[in-house]
Order: structure tokens, then sequence, then C-alpha cells
């Protein structure tokens, strides 16, 4: 059993069990003040003031605590990020997006770590996979907007790679050492490369983008239950697949 997604570092939109959100609270401390390696099970549940099979009828084995800890240390991301209201641009609402995701795994290192530090093709973890379903939200209204120059999966990705791998970048260094303008650097070559109407572009917002684009857009405008039927909407969506790539 895994802990439920908190809206905080203290408090829950479902009211989690109190005794889970001291585990929670406590092991968040620990990760905060000694690293991932001070998160075992005995060093937790002394923390908490709970017996270690409290830890295991909660979480059920160490990843699933150490999978509760980051939805708990995500929650908190997530919050700050639906304080901010989607503007008119969507670009500038990835772009948005960029600087929350950098400003807190700066802010919570250790947590993010935790949350992305460990990759998991098969079986990534709650916070991991609830990231980047955040992310693609963001990229379909790119592709809805008719702005996207590459496929709605290569944008995501490339995000999700670039940021996540410029947040660990400078966390490993000292923080007098960290080039304060290397964020904003990278945002916007990524920003260039999926996008239209992007610093450094020189295709003005909602130009067409030739066949790739039109391939992206359309696919994002295509109904979920049109007139097409299941098999012709798969093989529509392979072909604009397909498109995506052209370099045309």
């Amino acid at each position: 059993m895994r802990a439920a997604p908190t809206t905080d570092m203290g408090t829950s939109d479902a009211a989690p069990n109190v005794q889970q959100e001291r585990v929670l609270d406590a092991a968040i401390l620990l990760l905060s003040r000694e690293g991932r390696d001070a998160l075992t099970t005995r060093s937790v549940a002394a923390a908490a003031g709970v017996q270690a099979p409290t830890l295991y009828r909660l979480f059920g084995d160490k990843r699933g605590l150490l999978d509760a800890v980051a939805a708990y240390g995500y929650a908190a991301y997530l919050k700050g990020k639906q304080k901010r209201v989607p503007g008119g641009d969507p670009l500038d609402d990835l772009r948005a997006g960029w600087d929350q995701h950098v400003e807190f795994g700066l802010t919570h290192p250790a947590v993010y770590t935790l949350m992305v530090g460990d990759p998991r093709p098969d079986d990534p973890s709650p916070a991991d996979a609830a990231g980047r379903v955040h992310l693609q939200q963001k990229v379909r209204a790119l592709a809805l907007a008719g702005r996207l120059k590459v496929s709605e999966e290569r944008a995501t990705a490339l995000m999700h790679a670039s940021c996540s791998g410029l947040v660990l970048t400078l966390i490993s260094m000292p923080e007098d050492r960290r080039d304060p303008g290397l964020s904003a650097l990278a945002r916007e070559s990524v920003m260039a490369a999926i996008a239209t109407g992007s610093e450094g572009d020189t295709l003005p917002a909602k130009f067409p983008v030739g066949l790739a684009g039109a391939a992206v857009t359309l696919k994002a405008v295509l109904p979920g239950n049109g007139p097409l039927t299941p098999g012709e909407r798969a093989l529509l969506g392979e072909l604009l697949d397909r498109l995506a790539v052209s370099k045309k």
C-alpha cells in the first residue's frame, strides 16, 4: 500500500492517516538532513515513533516508502504550479513550467533526486509518472495551437530529459559555482527545437511548419469519437506519427 499523494509537505487533500503523515514528515526531514541513505526502515520508524511493522503495513516495503516520500514532495511542487493561471500563450505556460520545475529541484534537492534520480523504465515512480502527465498536458496545448515542430512524444521526451538533466547537473554543483543563466539558455534551446514563435526561431507563431507540423496538429485535434472506426483511427495515427518525423 502506498501513501496517497498530498498537496503540501504536511497536509493532504485526501486526509491521510495521521500515523502515515507522521512517517512521511519524519522521512522528509531525514532525507533533507542526511540524504537518501538515511532512509532505512529502522531510522524512519524511530524518527516517526512507530514500530517497523507499521511501515510495512502502510507502504508495503522500502521501495513503497521511497515512492510515497517522492509523491509527498512532488505534491508540494504541483501545488505551486497550480497557483499559476494558464495564460493565452501555451509556450509561455511551458516556459513557466520549466522555471518552476528548476526552482523546485534546487529548493528541495534531496526530494527531487529521489523523484527522478532512480529511473525505472518498466515501473516509474508515481511522482515521476505524474510529472510526465503534467508535462504532456502542456505539450498537447502547443500541439492544439498548431505550434509544435515535432511530435508530442518527442517534444515531451526532450523537455523532460533536458530539464531534469539540467536540475541534476546544477544540484551536483556548489551553489556559488552555478551559472545563473544556464537554465534560461537550455530552456530556450529546447523551445526553439520544438515550437514556433520561440526565441531564436525564424518562424512566427502559428506559421505552418510543413508536413511534420501539420501531422502533429492534425493528430492533436482529431476527435476522440468521430466518424472513424477504431481501426481507422489506429491506422491514421500510425501514418501521422510517421509524417511527424518528416523533415519536410
